[in-house]
């Protein structure tokens, strides 16, 4: 620091005395938050660091000279000279009167261990109240999380600020007068039926238990805490586990900078599938004679029907030299891998790795390819860059954000909690999706287009930026190539002529045209809404000529952010789990970086780039592929088409899977190696904002379940290659070593530093740099340091409606269940409040159907059929069906059309054509 900053901020700084102490107190910063920082008590319990201060419960109140009355320390801001005592006779007998009064209320029983109430009272040895206990509410058990104990509530109101004022969900109230006010949820409903989404905010802010985890294990003492990353979502929150006798006994939101203490339902309950019973805990090999097929029926109870135990040399010994042995017959492009964007960037290296220098071929795919794969050739193509150019909480300087073609509030829900926190400060969010989600309640504009006309509404918002002079001239004259093609492009698109296609009038599409272009802020947020299109790529590329053209990017409160939704889905794709790229998206096709990888990894490379996850699965029926190695992945419930994706895995001379239950795609292996859960595990994850963090191991692995990293050594080592990383937790440093090198995106970022801080962003090229939050400020990583604007057209959906299959299928996630589900329908808490597959459809939808909510229901497609629960929901278009495709007894895509977007290769997920009808109906 410079002595003339470290004097600026000297001189901002509020000089006071306090306990006939001279101490100091920073802009902004309240007599208790002074008092903390220098180290003295002041007992609170209203006040809690992150949310806004009430002074409501008076347990902090200190004397200041000169003033009458007493005053709350969490809300009142020093001034120089003032001279405060917290005490003093008066202050801390008012103290005491306010933790006795509240103690008196408190029930014998104890809802948790460490009450902030119990443990001010103990301090100042209040051990027993005087006074008699009020009438106390009874107990709520209604709600599969947490349980409510108001009999333990002090009314902090501490509950109603996290759940309306941090997560913004409305759901906590405080109703009545006097001594029959109380905490409601909604309307005084019992919590399991009131609108709570279950995020446990409200959990983590109670100071006595009133609102505690329904499971009786928050009672124990834990032996020790571990703090780490969620392993669900892309927005990466950093949160802290509670362990006991090896396994979690709650989790707490910790302060990253992706969450700041916050979670979601996933993050804070969804953590006991690590100790569920169908956890893989012995190598597995298959039967003799048990034959595969694409018709099967799981029993993850009952895997000895179809496989063997093994010991951990005979079952890798016979993986590895399977597929040695297709390599060294077939070739080496019969061979192909799945990774796991679950896994850290640690396994996603190492896979990748393996199966470049051990199968000898490009073959290598995850996850990105059904999710963003579009997203990221279009910024490629575009920016130079696939990631996001500014994090999630830019949010906070935006005055427009846009969101399209994602439902954040039930797929990102932390990252939702910023954007209403936004809406709240002042910023103005428009919302563009076919569904009307949740976020429409904080929307200034909801545009619910017709489903497949993206393109047509992006143009049409560019036809008028650009006819209305509102294109930001300078930026694109100076930063931009291509203009004037685009320019041409949407010459046509006129709002007048896009309504009747997109559905929106066309002053809605003027008025959102001119909020985005004239604000001094704009964000675009998008999901797979957008990507997951066989036109994806060509809607990406409206959004980036929608920021370019406007020079909305490169600035904080600006950018492209396409949100991410697997937990290292960024890491994995940035390690070089992609077919066509290096890590650090490097070509393979290219002689300096294929040279460049000769060297560090001592191998000839393939200069062909490889099959994405779709082209596999095409290639095995073709006889192409003869072998597969898949480490967390779980292509059978995941992939499009899921008879075609099931057949070819049935049809596999050799599959090898990893993973930590027997899932679909296990039930088909002629190996499965059971691996280490994400608490289980020490690694680096990289979040949707560019945000290397790191996660702990929290647990040890049971049985005889082996670390992946481990697990892919061994098998490398089988295979002829010479890898001699550690076996223990060191042996992610030292692949994390071995990454900088090949990774100039990640250079500067060290363990070391890691370790210390948990997270770090990138770009970091080189050590103590800090990294970059917001990327693109001077020049875009292009040959030329230009923007490239694309101009695209309307190119409709490869399978549309007719007479036989008239209605619309778009499939998805939802709150509580995770990609394929594999482990939150093994998460007690998340399986209890989703336990079964629905179809949801309008209500009018439903009358004409001739179906009552909560009737069976049977969707239909050309390439199969399921049967499960309609629910009404007033957001689903007339004329659409959404299914959440989790669920392996009513799997969405048996009926999803694998038809490929053709630059980005992804699967058209969010489109095709159905039948509904009652299912009693033939």
């Amino acid at each position: 620091m410079t002595t003339a900053l470290s004097q600026s901020l000297e001189s901002m700084l509020i000089s006071f005395e306090m306990d006939d102490r001279r101490i100091s107190a920073r802009p902004g910063e309240t007599i208790l938050q002074a008092a903390q920082r220098h180290g003295i008590e002041i007992p609170h319990l209203c006040y809690r660091e992150g949310l806004r201060p009430d002074g409501n419960c008076r347990a902090c109140v200190v004397e200041i000279m000169g003033e009458r009355v007493l005053a709350p320390s969490c809300c009142r801001f020093p001034q120089t000279d003032m001279k405060v005592s917290s005490t003093s006779p008066r202050a801390r007998h008012s103290q005491n009167m306010v933790l006795e009064l509240l103690l008196s209320d408190m029930p014998d029983a104890v809802y948790k261990p460490d009450s902030e109430l119990h443990g001010w009272a103990q301090k100042r040895g209040l051990t027993q109240a005087r006074f008699a206990p009020r009438r106390q509410p009874a107990a709520d058990a209604s709600h599969p999380a947490m349980a409510v104990n108001l009999d333990a509530c002090i009314q902090c109101t501490r509950c109603l600020r996290a759940c309306r004022e941090e997560q913004v969900n409305d759901v906590i109230g405080y109703a009545h007068r006097g001594h029959h006010a109380k905490i409601v949820f909604d309307f005084d409903d019992p919590m399991g039926q009131s609108s709570c989404v279950g995020c446990g905010e409200c959990v983590q802010a109670c100071p006595t238990g009133a609102l505690a985890p329904a499971q009786a294990v928050w009672r124990q003492t834990p032996d020790k805490r571990v703090d780490s990353v969620c392993p669900y979502c892309g927005v990466g929150c950093q949160l802290t586990y509670a362990v006991k006798d090896n396994r979690i006994l709650w989790v707490d939101g910790r302060d990253g900078p992706a969450n700041h203490g916050r979670l979601c339902v996933k993050g804070r309950f969804g953590f006991d599938y690590v100790n569920h019973p169908h956890r893989l805990t012995k190598p597995l090999i298959r039967r003799p004679g048990i034959p595969k097929t694409k018709d099967f029926t799981v029993d993850p109870a009952n895997p000895w029907a179809v496989f063997r135990e093994a010991e951990w040399d005979e079952a890798l010994d016979l993986a590895a030299g399977r597929l040695r042995d297709l390599r060294d017959s077939r070739g080496s492009r019969a061979l192909a891998g799945f990774g796991s964007a679950k896994g850290s960037n640690e396994e996603a290296y190492l896979f990748q790795k393996l199966i470049r220098t051990g199968f000898g071929s490009n073959n290598v795919d995850h996850c990105t390819r059904l999710c963003h794969a579009s997203s990221v050739a279009a910024l490629l193509e575009g920016l130079g860059s696939g990631a996001v150019s500014n994090p999630v909480a830019d949010v906070e300087q935006a005055e427009v954000i846009l969101v399209i073609g994602a439902n954040p509030t039930v797929n990102h829900p932390v990252a939702a909690t910023w954007m209403k926190n936004a809406v709240k400060r002042g910023a103005k969010l428009i919302l563009a999706d076919p569904r009307r989600t949740e976020l429409a309640r904080y929307a200034a504009y909801t545009l619910n287009f017709r489903p497949d006309t993206d393109v047509a509404l992006l143009n049409a918002l560019l036809h008028v930026i650009v006819t209305e002079n509102l294109v930001a001239a300078e930026f694109v004259a100076q930063r931009t190539a291509g203009f004037e093609a685009l320019k041409r492009n949407v010459e046509s698109f006129t709002p007048e002529a896009m309504a009747p296609v997109c559905g929106i009038p066309p002053d809605t599409i003027r008025a959102v045209a001119r909020l985005y272009a004239t604000s001094k802020g704009s964000m675009i947020f998008w999901g797979m809404g957008v990507s997951q299109h066989i036109h994806g790529t060509d809607n990406a590329r409206c959004l980036i000529a929608l920021a370019l053209v406007t020079g909305q990017v490169g600035r904080p409160g600006t950018g492209l952010h396409p949100l991410r939704g697997q937990n290292n889905v960024q890491g994995a794709s940035d390690a070089g789990l992609i077919p066509m790229v290096f890590p650090d998206y490097q070509r393979v096709d290219g002689d300096s970086v294929r040279a460049k990888f000769e060297r560090l990894w001592n191998y000839d490379a393939d200069p062909e780039p490889g099959l994405t996850v779709v082209e596999i699965i095409n290639a095995v029926l073709a006889g192409q592929i003869r072998g597969m190695y898949v480490m967390g992945e779980n292509p059978a419930m995941s992939d499009p088409d899921l008879g075609h994706a099931r057949q070819a895995l049935a049809a596999l001379d050799w599959l090898v899977v990893q993973d930590i239950f027997l899932t679909e795609t296990a039930y088909l292996a002629d190996v499965v190696l059971p691996a280490s859960a994400f608490p289980e595990k020490t690694g680096t994850f990289t979040n949707t904002d560019r945000t290397v963090q790191l996660g702990r191991r929290a647990l040890d692995t049971p049985g005889d379940a082996r670390q992946d990293l481990w697990i892919i050594q061994e098998l490398a080592r089988r295979l002829g290659l010479r890898w001699h990383y550690p076996g223990d937790d060191s042996g992610a440093a030292s692949v994390f070593a071995e990454m900088r090198q090949a990774m100039p995106s990640i250079a500067g970022i060290t363990w070391e530093r890691l370790e210390k801080d948990s997270a770090a962003p990138y770009p970091c090229l080189r050590e103590g740099d800090p990294g970059e939050r917001v990327v693109f400020v001077d020049r875009f990583p292009t040959a030329d340091g230009l923007g490239r604007l694309v101009p695209a057209g309307i190119i409709p959906a490869a399978e549309q409606p007719d007479q036989d299959y008239p209605m619309v299928l778009i499939t998805g996630r939802q709150l509580e269940h995770w990609h394929t589900g594999s482990m939150t329908r093994r998460a007690s808490v998340l399986d209890a409040l989703e336990p079964s597959p629905t179809a949801s459809l309008h209500p009018t939808q439903l009358e004409r159907l001739g179906i009552e909510p909560g009737g069976a229901v049977t969707v239909a497609s050309r390439r199969g059929q399921v049967t499960l629960t309609a629910r009404a929901d007033p957001g689903t278009p007339l004329g659409a069906v959404f299914i959440a495709f989790c669920y392996y007894e009513a799997a969405a895509n048996l009926l999803t059309n694998p038809a490929l977007d053709p630059y980005g290769k992804i699967p058209e997920f969010k489109y095709c054509a159905v039948r509904v009808r009652p299912a009693d109906e033939r």
